[in-house]
Parts: C-alpha cells; sequence; structure tokens
C-alpha cells in the first residue's frame, strides 16, 4: 500500500511538472503584453481639480523613444517652483494618472514632474514592456528632452513597483538623475517571476513545482524581448552606479515581498535607506504612513537640492 501511494504520489508530480510546462509554453512571453489602461476623461478631469487646488497646471509632453515609438506624457508645473523636477513612473497595466496621490503632495512643496505613460500603457505606443530593458533608454530620451526644454536643477525619479524598478534601472545609466525613491521593486525579472508562479505566497513553489513553467515562459519572452531575464536587474543597477536611493516596502508586500528590496539594498552602492513599513501591502507605503512617506522623500531631495547649491550646481 506505501509503494502505491508513493508511486501515485510520484506521477502526480511529475504530470503537475509537465502541466506546467505546458502552461508556461501557453503563457509564453505573454507577460510582456500587459492589459492596456487607457486614460479616461474621469481620472484626467480628477487629475486637473487636484492640480487646480494647488495651483499646478499640466501640459501635454511627448518624446520620441530611441527605437521611434511615441511615448506621452505630462509635464506639471507647480504655483511656486523650486527648481527640481521628478520623474514618476507607474506600475505595470496603470498609467500616469495612477500616480496622481504622489504628484498631490510633490507639487504642493514646489516640484516640478514629469508623467509619462510607460512603453505599451496608458496612450504610449508599442506593444511590448519589457519591464526596464527598454524603459531605461525611453527614460534617457525623456530626460534629454527635460533638458532641452526647461532649466533643471535637480533632476529625481520615484516609481512604484513596475515603475520603481525602471526608475532604479534608468539611474543606472542616466547621470543626471540624483536620486531615486523605489517603492515595492523586484530584484530581477526572474526572482520576481518565480514569486508570481507561486502564487505571490510561495516563491518556493515557483522554483520548484512551478519552476518549468516560469523557465519555459522566460526562454519565449527573452526571445521575443531581446533581452536576459537576470539582466532587468534592479539589484545590478544599483551596484553599477552609486546613486542615492531611498528603498520602500510594505511588510504585508505579498505581490512582491520585503526580499527584494532587502536585496536590492544590499547591493546598493551608493548613499541608501531603507524603509519597511509595518501594516502596508504592495505600494501601500503612502497610504499607511503619508507624513512620514513625505518626510522621508522630501528629506532625501532636499539634501540633495542643498548640496547641489552649495557646491554652485
Amino acid at each position: 500500500m506505501g509503494r502505491t501511494v508513493t508511486i501515485l504520489a510520484v506521477v502526480l508530480l511529475l504530470l503537475l511538472a509537465i502541466g506546467a510546462g505546458v502552461a508556461g509554453s501557453a503563457i509564453g512571453g505573454g507577460f510582456l503584453h500587459p492589459t492596456r489602461l487607457l486614460l479616461s476623461a474621469e481620472s484626467v478631469a480628477a487629475m486637473d481639480r487636484m492640480l487646480s487646488s494647488s495651483g499646478a497646471r499640466r501640459e501635454d509632453f511627448d518624446v520620441t523613444a530611441p527605437d521611434g515609438i511615441q511615448l506621452r506624457g505630462w509635464k506639471v508645473r507647480p504655483h511656486d517652483p523650486n527648481g527640481d523636477w521628478v520623474l514618476l513612473f507607474h506600475g505595470v497595466s496603470d498609467n500616469r494618472s495612477g500616480m496622481s496621490g504622489y504628484a498631490e503632495f510633490l507639487v504642493r512643496l514646489g516640484y516640478s514632474l514629469v508623467m509619462m505613460d510607460a512603453r505599451a500603457h496608458g496612450a504610449s505606443a508599442g506593444a511590448m514592456a519589457t519591464f526596464g530593458w527598454l524603459e531605461r533608454r525611453d527614460t534617457a530620451a525623456v530626460v534629454q528632452a527635460l533638458y532641452a526644454s526647461e532649466k533643471v536643477h535637480c533632476l529625481f525619479a520615484l516609481g512604484e513597483s513596475m515603475g520603481a524598478s525602471i526608475a532604479l534601472q534608468s539611474a543606472a545609466i542616466e547621470p543626471r538623475i540624483a536620486a531615486v525613491v523605489a517603492e515595492s521593486a523586484f530584484r530581477n525579472l526572474r526572482e520576481v517571476c518565480y514569486d508570481y508562479a507561486g502564487l505571490r505566497r510561495f516563491p518556493w513553489l515557483g522554483k520548484t513545482l512551478f519552476r518549468p513553467a516560469v523557465i519555459t515562459a522566460l526562454r519565449a519572452a527573452q526571445k521575443e524581448g531581446g533581452f536576459r531575464a537576470d539582466d532587468v536587474s534592479p539589484e545590478k543597477a544599483v551596484a553599477a552606479r552609486p546613486f542615492p536611493v531611498l528603498l520602500i516596502c510594505g511588510l504585508l508586500d505579498h505581490n512582491i515581498p520585503p526580499r527584494h528590496t532587502l536585496a536590492i539594498h544590499k547591493s546598493a552602492t551608493g548613499v541608501k535607506s531603507l524603509w519597511l513599513v509595518p501594516g502596508a501591502g504592495h505600494c501601500g507605503g503612502y497610504g499607511a504612513a503619508p507624513q512620514e512617506f513625505e518626510r522621508r522623500v522630501t528629506e532625501l531631495f532636499g539634501k540633495i537640492h542643498e548640496q547641489k547649491q552649495q557646491t554652485g550646481g
């Protein structure tokens, strides 16, 4: 009886592994084509109401990416600008309006903003999202266009989830980004795929039983996207260039667990700060502790602003 149960268990595990491989083949590089959330009239109207309440205003800002696709977004100007600009990076299957909460407190404090739809998101063109591989070059194009049209004292970046991961990878190749605030970033694309394959709670499941699905899906994605999953890596980015970072993650984040943020923090070679937010889930730091969030962000930005002023920059 015991031997029969063992044999059945082995057969079941083999069938599950085979099924996982088949599922991975079916999924393929599908995650490179996230659901596109278009800007709605309601979200734009809400954004305009928020901006008008503080005397801020927005204008269209369109940039051509290195591969020729059109990236669409906004410049946002506060009533009393302090000379610094912040690039805001939204999460997957979202658009620029998803960053309106951060925009509200930043314009209130005098920061000018760039709010772009990432490629394959919102109103921007492109059929494929690469989670930082191509997007970092898009950011460099946006920064170049910004500096060609505006006087920028300091340039910062703030992103959440996919956007945080893109912001970190962008700063590694764009030295004009003076500091990054990154909430719920992943350490690398392969590792976060294991988390999602493990139902966002059991990464060991993604690395064991569902490993064939992850490997098969990543193989297809790498072929389509022209990258290696291990190179789509904020962890490598913070090691490549020593820029200041504020890394944030909710202790209850099951989408991209805190171990990702901890790994990035360990690898960072620049000035670094870590905030693990009690009671916060995925990208929930601002909602859980808005005053502390604002304090930490503006403390980082303010120090760099003052340092540049003192050096005559």
